[in-house]
């Protein structure tokens, strides 16, 4: 083979076979037309969505971008697509094939294509002969992953409403006995107000009578003084005890509110750059493309095929 392409030039034998395979070429690309044409091949429509996660917490390292992807390409979204638009029907793939399953997965996973775009976001594209349900399928994607992470968003509140809920009872609980017996203390033992009344104890001791001239009762001013001394303490440790407790429980009580907020609202979990929307122009084949190849193979092997034809019969 190299003796011949060292002794004859490649594009004398072109020259000189030029009308065979300009005819050769052309007939390859005639055939590319016919082939390609809808009765051979079905064109496929497509439709794309260009979207960002929102609303979203972490599961662990990957990015909200990567987290959106895992689930949008999960069995569950993908057999909720499939029964939704009955593509078993729509792809011709009959339950009595042995291989169904594996059938309608490669299929789907052919005309569904999911990634991550530069600037990671999420395209979702997806071809049909149909272009309103390859429409309609980009918007069920998008839907059922919404409502996938709206279930996983509920469960996980739902445990931190329920956390919440429970510490306020506790606390509340806590904080009731607290005033029950502050309470208690307060109408056995006449201490209502612990800081006024040691002012009155004070000026009773130290004057008989009032600002007013009347007499100051010096029996009661005595059981009062005895009652601080034994309860006092005890008075201010539950008055301090009741406010820290009482903060406490405004601080939580408005996480629980919050938490609460986000469990009773209907959000979703993707803001959308790019909706999808019918095409009225078919994405493939690209006819172009195949005529092209088609005259372009044709031409480079009848060009091969006459080279060696024409050297062989030379010799």
């Amino acid at each position: 083979m190299d003796k011949y392409f060292n002794n004859t030039s490649m594009i004398q034998v072109i020259f000189k076979w030029k009308w065979h395979i300009a005819i050769i070429t052309i007939i390859a690309a005639l055939f590319g037309i016919v082939f390609s044409g809808p009765r051979f091949i079905t064109p496929l429509y497509k439709s794309e969505a260009i979207l960002y996660p929102a609303n979203v917490s972490a599961y662990s390292d990957e990015t909200f971008s990567e987290q959106m992807l895992q689930i949008m390409q999960s069995q569950e979204i993908m057999d909720s697509v499939v029964d939704k638009f009955d593509l078993m029907a729509h792809y011709k793939i009959g339950k009595d094939y042995k291989y169904w399953k594996s059938a309608l997965i490669d299929e789907y996973r052919d005309n569904v294509r999911i990634s991550k775009t530069p600037y990671d976001a999420v395209c979702i594209k997806v071809l049909d002969k149909d272009p309103q349900i390859a429409c309609d399928m980009v918007n069920a994607i998008i839907y059922q992953y919404d409502r996938k992470l709206r279930n996983l968003n509920k469960i996980k509140r739902a445990e931190t409403v329920n956390m919440y809920k429970t510490q306020l009872q506790i606390k509340d609980k806590y904080i009731d006995s607290l005033k029950k017996e502050l309470n208690y203390i307060s109408t056995n033992y006449g201490l209502t107000d612990y800081t006024s009344q040691s002012r009155e104890i004070t000026k009773g001791y130290l004057n008989t009578v009032d600002g007013n001239g009347n007499n100051i009762n010096k029996d009661g001013v005595d059981t009062l003084k005895s009652n601080i001394e034994k309860y006092g303490a005890e008075v201010i440790s539950l008055i301090t005890l009741i406010e820290k407790e009482s903060e406490s429980f405004s601080e939580i009580k408005q996480e629980y509110e919050m938490e609460l907020r986000f469990y009773l609202g209907n959000l979703t979990f993707s803001n959308i750059i790019s909706e999808p929307y019918v095409s009225d122009k078919k994405a493939y084949p690209v006819r172009w493309v195949i005529v092209a190849l088609c005259g372009l193979g044709a031409f480079l092997l009848s060009v091969l095929c006459i080279y060696v034809f024409d050297k062989k019969k030379s010799a």
